[in-house]
């Protein structure tokens, strides 16, 4: 055999070769509906499974947000009498212009402002003795509970109450950590 010749069958009349697959002119490749509407299924079967679990995720996190705010609201107060206010406590704008608290915490006061999905309420009574401070979620899927604390310092669970801060820790039962 002569190096140019070459052992490869020839192609036929038509251009196509024995045994190679055929290709069909025109014909374009892609999915088909059915593979289409089976990725579409599968992709929300796992939407179904993923958001469930996303928004417990994202209460959850609102919550013990609302639980540190809580905290640091507490701390505050107890600084700000041993430090400025002669043994009373003070209000937010007392706090915030003592930079004892973060003016985007003490804002949050109405649903517009809420901060990480919880609306907060400070309570001092009138001879400045005592303070409460509540936290409740702006919405049902900001959190499922309100929080309080006063005077000592413990932080109390309460039922839910959509926007309504509890004004005391009565009725509360102690967070255990």
């Amino acid at each position: 055999m002569k190096p140019t010749e070459s052992r490869e069958t020839p192609p036929a009349a038509g251009g196509h070769r024995p045994g190679a697959p055929r290709r069909h002119a025109g014909r374009a490749r892609g999915f088909s509906l059915i593979e289409l509407l089976i990725v579409v299924a599968i992709i929300g079967i796992v939407a179904a499974i993923a958001i469930p679990n996303l928004v417990a995720s994202r209460r959850a996190a609102n919550e013990a947000a609302a639980i540190s705010a809580v905290r640091t609201l507490s701390s505050a107060e107890e600084g700000y009498r041993a430090t400025f206010g002669s043994g009373s406590f003070g209000t937010f704008p007392e706090l915030v212009a003592r930079q004892m608290v973060d003016p985007v915490l003490a804002e949050a006061t109405a649903v517009n402002k809420a901060k990480s999905g919880y609306i907060y309420a400070l309570t001092v009574t009138p001879d400045r003795a005592t303070y409460c401070v509540g936290a409740a979620p702006a919405t049902d899927f900001q959190g499922t509970r309100n929080f309080s604390t006063d005077t000592p310092g413990v932080i109390y669970l309460h039922t839910l109450d959509v926007a309504n801060p509890p004004a005391s820790t009565a009725g509360g039962t102690p967070l255990r950590n």
